[in-house]
């Protein structure tokens, strides 16, 4: 464990570094946050009793999905780790006296950890700030805060291992381009990145719940914005839960099936 802690360490240090780049997309996400929520009031705007969720908790939802955007988002991948594979520098992982598999999940956590430090805070001030309906407001009672601390986390473990998965893949197909592009835009459309799930419509929503999915950042931002509550947000916990041990098998099996036929070619 120490190892992985270091290994955590070092990579969470490294990329505060990254201040510029941090501003960078600070800029872009304001934009997008500001632009996505005057769409969603124009909708509302029309007929407000016609959505699940009230236009509040839908601001609330945006902002937060903002200033969580590395934790949550399935498309940061890490490009280091694609290129490990590709290029043949694997087998110096592969020497180094620590399990692949947990190296790599510890260097993905801490980086998305380390980018939305160096985020989150700015957009949350400006999101309290601003003013009338594009503000975002606070969680009702503290045992609801708590609860979107402990599924953020949840979420952040399902996000990497289902990264893990794209990466693993890699061993199989050589090239990640097309894996990539696939599971970014479904995980993006599933999750609720592009509109929250509650807007789907029904039986489809009913399904999209069940998926792994549903676990990432479809379940924290809706607890925090109060759209699920009290046993409902227990219950999405556990699906939580089911999906980051299940996933975290399903990649322990690859990786370990990966090495035992994996070939390095040059020198």
């Amino acid at each position: 464990m120490k190892k992985y802690l270091a290994i955590f360490r070092i990579r969470f240090i490294n990329s505060l570094q990254y201040r510029a780049a941090a501003l960078a997309g600070m800029a872009t996400q304001f934009a997008w946050g500001f632009m996505e929520i005057l769409a969603f009031l124009a909708f509302y705007k029309a007929d407000p009793a016609a959505f699940p969720m009230e236009f509040s908790q839908t601001v609330s939802y945006i902002w937060m999905q903002q200033a969580f955007l590395a934790l949550f988002m399935v498309w940061f991948f890490e490009a280091e780790i694609f290129n490990a594979i590709t290029s043949g520098g694997i087998a110096y992982e592969l020497a180094r006296p620590v399990d692949l598999y947990w190296r790599w999940f510890s260097q993905s956590v801490a980086n998305r950890l380390a980018k939305t430090v160096l985020r989150c805070l700015p957009i949350f001030i400006v999101a309290m700030l601003v003013p009338g309906p594009f503000r975002m407001s606070l969680p009702a009672t503290h045992g609801q805060f708590l609860l979107f601390l402990v599924s953020a986390a949840f979420s952040l473990g399902v996000v990497v291992s289902f990264s893990m998965l794209i990466y693993i893949s890699t061993f199989y197909t050589l090239s990640s381009t097309g894996v990539r592009i696939i599971s970014a835009v479904l995980a993006d459309f599933l999750a609720g990145a592009i509109i929250p799930l509650p807007f789907f419509p029904q039986p489809f929503r009913a399904i999209a719940e069940m998926l792994p999915f549903a676990a990432m950042q479809n379940m924290p931002l809706r607890i925090y914005s109060g759209n699920i509550t009290g046993i409902n947000a227990f219950r999405g916990i556990g699906l939580q839960v089911f999906w980051l041990i299940a996933l975290i098998l399903i990649g322990r099996y690859m990786i370990n099936d990966a090495l035992r036929k994996v070939v390095v070619q040059g020198g």
